[in-house]
């Protein structure tokens, strides 16, 4: 039996940090143990006011056999009125955009810029629809009631029943999951990885701006040392018929960016400017002893 590739070890380390350090807003895991290259997940909607808050959606991950130096590919097999069912759709950190993409990024932080995404305007974005909100929020309620067939995790079972054992197995964890089961403070979760959300999201993110509130030290310590190693989470970019719309992250992390940046190093001497100096101040000296010596003579 041949050893492992880089590509599956990666992969393996992946869902396993995913089920180690679980968020409740979002499951993901390769359809079986058999094939590590086809994953399937389970994402939970962007908070109140979105239109997508109540939705539970269902999606699928292919992975190129040289992940990670390529970027995946994504497309949402659960009716969202945000993209279409079952077509890739194109982000700064799908196969659509190769140029951007970072072997840094992994999956936990495309499904944090996914959810972050669902917010904006489709604008012609490969992939994409616009709909109303009416029509996204019947949508949202029911793809509580959707059932994939495709995965070991789900095996049929409603969207909404796969997301409240997963919670239920964050909870075990010290995790809070009051937020994401639609009670308490929206903006409260025990994941705090540094990310950044598309200007045009109308909500913030839980994942994305939240700190933690009632997870257990252990949990807090967990948190803390995952936030210190996870890579920043890309700017979700859209490929259009049009020109491509560029979003930045919003105001409240900028600063966080802006603290990130090296700062400039000041410059420095060169040996020759100091040699000139110097040769400017004797040249100097020489001219005033020879007025000097004239004035005497004369």
């Amino acid at each position: 039996m041949p050893p492992p590739s880089s590509s599956t070890k990666r992969l393996l380390r992946e869902a396993s940090e995913l089920t180690t350090h679980p968020s409740p807003y979002f499951h993901a895991a390769p359809i079986s143990e058999s094939n590590l290259f086809d994953w399937h997940f389970t994402i939970q909607g962007p908070p109140s006011p979105s239109p997508y808050a109540n939705g539970l959606y269902h999606g699928r991950i292919v992975l190129p056999p040289t992940y990670p130096l390529r970027p995946p590919s994504f497309r949402f097999l659960t009716p969202s009125g945000r993209f279409e069912v079952n077509r890739e759709i194109c982000l700064s950190i799908s196969g659509h955009h190769e140029e951007t993409w970072q072997p840094a990024w992994g999956i936990r932080t495309a499904l944090i810029a996914l959810r972050s995404f669902m917010d904006g305007d489709a604008r012609g974005q490969v992939g994409g629809l616009d709909v109303g909100a009416e029509v996204r929020r019947r949508y949202a309620v029911e793809s509580r009631a959707w059932c994939c067939e495709g995965c070991e995790w789900c095996a049929g079972r409603r969207n909404e029943v796969v997301m409240a054992e997963w919670r239920g197995f964050c909870a075990e964890r010290g995790g809070d999951i009051s937020a994401s089961s639609g009670t308490g403070n929206p903006n409260t979760t025990t994941h705090t990885p540094t990310t950044t959300a598309p200007a045009h999201t109308t909500a913030s993110t839980d994942e994305a701006t939240s700190t933690p509130t009632s997870a257990s030290p252990q949990a807090q310590t967990q948190t803390q040392a995952q936030t210190q190693t996870q890579p920043l989470t890309p700017t979700p970019t859209t490929t259009t018929t049009t020109p491509q719309l560029q979003l930045q992250p919003p105001p409240q992390l900028q600063s966080q960016l802006n603290q990130q940046q090296p700062l400039p190093t000041p410059p420095q001497e060169t040996p020759w400017l100091d040699r000139a100096i110097i040769g400017v101040v004797i040249a100097l000296t020489i001219m005033i002893l020879r007025r000097l010596a004239r004035e005497d003579m004369e």
